[in-house]
């Protein structure tokens, strides 16, 4: 049996690395790992597959920025000869962002099965281009794995039929029970002059946040004030950092916010496992937050992860200076809550999707007929 996967992003990287272990232990399957290159930070995307002891991708692509339109048809072109040459019996795409799509609907066209790892998830907010990716993407697959039931009813309630959808877990959880070991031994907050709980941990990085001048700007002076309370660690991804650059917004003092720079992920992980509370507009540390009993302030009006509210320890709050100090005040004020427990959310999501992919592909690998001439 031959499975393609397609990632193109740091946070596919991690949903793909507990699958990319799981299959390695079945001497029957071959796995090609296709790096698209949307995050077009070598040394960054270097630096998350050695953490995650994953291999060499098999193709790289090199699609780097562009729009959104740009990087799909560049995805789409690149990725059709792999998918002739290589003729896999399912491809893996992961996650919502332009690289899942693109692969998707390359491998659709080519009648070639599609099975999406974190399917289901909606924030019912269409101006998102994640939000859009995840629609196409499900109805293009043949194999819907959802990480939690209300993924799951997303998909029943949009007529996926239910012989297609699986809820597996979360793999997200897989990649962080995996490290958390390596996480917990680093000793990043004497790096920072820290101690465990006294600081904060913020991430921004979506445009609605760092593109519109006057929300970064809230943002930004939110933390300032947050700062004098809590030491704020605020590791900067490119895109934020060019931007309050061009906006000419800079940290005005009188507290302890450190702009860093990009951390890899055990790094992270072991930050954000050791801080009193996170700031951010990330889906995956949202989920993350929530396994290690964190609480989460997340500044967006919506999120696909609703989960991480209802059952976990997330709040969404607006991009609003006095909205997010006052959330962030009242949050450290108060006692940790225990740590909440999500179905599945346990660790061994890849092994039942590796487990499930190799019975569904048993049925027809090697036929031939899955293939169709373009």
């Amino acid at each position: 049996m031959k499975f393609l996967s397609v990632v193109g992003t740091r946070p596919n990287f991690m949903k793909l690395a507990p699958i990319a272990r799981a299959l390695a232990g079945r001497p029957d399957v071959r796995h090609v790992i296709v790096h698209t290159g949307q995050h077009y930070d070598l040394t960054m995307s270097d630096a998350f597959f050695e953490d995650l002891e994953l291999s060499e991708p098999d193709y790289h692509l090199a699609v780097g920025s562009g729009s959104h339109a740009a990087q799909t048809a560049a995805v789409l072109a690149r990725l059709e000869p792999i998918l002739e040459s290589e003729q896999p019996d399912v491809v893996l795409v992961y996650g919502d962002v332009n690289s899942t799509v693109a692969a998707a609907l390359a491998a659709a066209k080519m009648n070639i099965r599609v099975a999406h790892i974190e399917a289901g998830l909606r924030s019912r907010d269409r101006t998102m281009p994640e939000e859009l990716n995840r629609l196409v993407t499900d109805q293009l697959s043949d194999l819907l794995y959802a990480p939690s039931l209300d993924a799951a009813n997303n998909l029943r309630g949009e007529g996926i039929p239910a012989n297609r959808i699986r809820f597996v877990g979360n793999v997200m959880i897989d990649s962080l029970t995996q490290m958390l070991p390596r996480a917990h031994a680093e000793d990043v907050t004497a790096r920072y002059g820290l101690t465990n709980a006294e600081y904060v941990v913020v991430t921004l990085h979506r445009p609605a946040n760092v593109d519109d001048a006057t929300n970064l700007s809230e943002v930004v002076r939110a933390l300032e004030k947050i700062s004098r309370d809590r030491a704020v660690l605020f590791p900067v991804h490119p895109r934020t950092r060019r931007r309050l650059g061009e906006l000419e917004i800079k940290p005005n003092g009188g507290g302890d916010l450190r702009l860093l720079d990009p951390l890899g992920y055990t790094e992270m992980l072991s930050l954000v496992s050791k801080s009193s509370l996170v700031i951010t507009d990330s889906g995956g540390l949202q989920e993350e937050t929530t396994y290690l009993g964190i609480p989460c302030l997340t500044v967006r009006p919506n999120t696909e992860r609703p989960v991480t509210c209802s059952r976990g320890t997330n709040r969404l709050v607006p991009a609003e200076q006095d909205v997010i100090v006052d959330s962030a005040r009242r949050t450290l004020a108060r006692k940790r809550a225990a740590r909440p427990a999500i179905e599945l959310w346990d660790g061994h999501a890849a092994e039942r999707i590796a487990r499930d992919l190799c019975e569904y592909a048993s049925t027809f690998s090697g036929s031939g007929t899955h293939q169709a001439t373009v």
